[in-house]
């Protein structure tokens, strides 16, 4: 065998990381405790964390490749940096506040290679107690978005209760917690869309793979440990404000012009109605009416 094949890199993995430190602390951790079978390189994109993200992964784990960028740049932009500093036939997303569990990454391997059809295959997301999260969905649009929203949580609690773990589904996305693709079908597609800095961006992409005729699939028999909205606590009102971006962007990108102008109809109507609420409880919800009305002005002059 030559020395280029010897050295060949089969899989990529990249984590975004923003002021994530113990999270991908443990996250790493949990790659090298039960690691993949094949050649692999671990890439972690960090954007411009302030609570020692870059200097634990230096002491810590030396052989991963940091790239430190200058701002945060956002999830998409982070990733495709990733992407264009891997060497591996096989990419490997995978969010900071992840644990991976025993052959998880070498069961969604074997699905992938063994199937030519597949584009994107994506494990179980658990909790802490290994109950399961809502991670795929239908394409997002008006009904899929209200069927998921208040029946899919409930629906997905019990079919997997009466489902053993060695099932697949075929769907429309999965969760960008953690899927696994190839290199060629990135570059097909152009990477990951940049107009999405959160959220929706894991849609947008399996949507553009769907229409190569690729299959999405939701492939249980892998697990992984998610510690669901720990980002979140990190920037609230940016989660916020970026999700109603995205959601607006991918309606005008995917649906109708009749879809996006209904969705934003109804939520300016929403945050119109909670802003109004929050001046009337005044420190009894969630936000205080200026986070309220952020929102409400940035749907109403979305898109103009």
């Amino acid at each position: 065998m030559s020395e280029n094949k010897k050295s060949k890199i089969e899989l990529s993995i990249i984590i975004v990381n923003y002021n994530g430190k113990n999270y991908l602390f443990k996250c790493l951790r949990s790659i090298y405790q039960f690691p993949p079978k094949v050649s692999y390189e671990i890439i972690v994109v960090d954007n411009n964390s302030d609570d020692g993200s870059q200097e634990m992964v230096r002491k810590n784990f030396p052989e991963v490749k940091l790239v430190c960028n200058k701002e945060n740049l956002g999830f998409t932009r982070a990733n495709n940096i990733g992407i264009k500093s891997s060497k591996g036939e096989f990419i490997l997303f995978l969010n900071n506040d992840t644990r991976i569990l025993k052959e998880s990454i070498d069961l969604l391997l074997n699905k992938i290679k063994t199937n030519p059809d597949i584009g994107v295959v994506a494990p179980a997301l658990l909790n802490e107690d290994f109950s399961y999260q809502l991670s795929y969905g239908a394409h997002p649009n008006l009904k899929n978005e209200f069927f998921q929203k208040y029946f899919m949580k409930l629906y997905f609690k019990f079919t997997l209760k009466r489902k053993k773990d060695d099932w697949e589904k075929r769907v429309d996305w999965v969760s960008g917690a953690c899927f696994l693709t190839r290199r060629e079908i990135l570059e097909s597609v152009n990477y990951f869309d940049e107009n999405f800095f959160l959220y929706f961006d894991d849609s947008d992409l399996c949507a553009r793979i769907r229409k190569l005729g690729k299959k999405i699939i939701y492939y249980p028999k892998s697990k992984i440990v998610h510690y669901l909205g720990k980002s979140k606590e990190i920037i609230p009102l940016k989660h916020l404000i970026e999700y109603r971006k995205s959601q607006l962007y991918f309606y005008r990108k995917h649906n109708s012009r009749f879809e996006f102008y209904v969705l934003k109809l109804y939520l300016q109507l929403k945050f119109l109605f909670i802003l109004n609420l929050s001046k009337i409880l005044k420190n009894r919800l969630k936000y205080n009416s200026e986070v309220y009305l952020k929102i409400f002005r940035l749907i109403r002059e979305w898109g103009r």
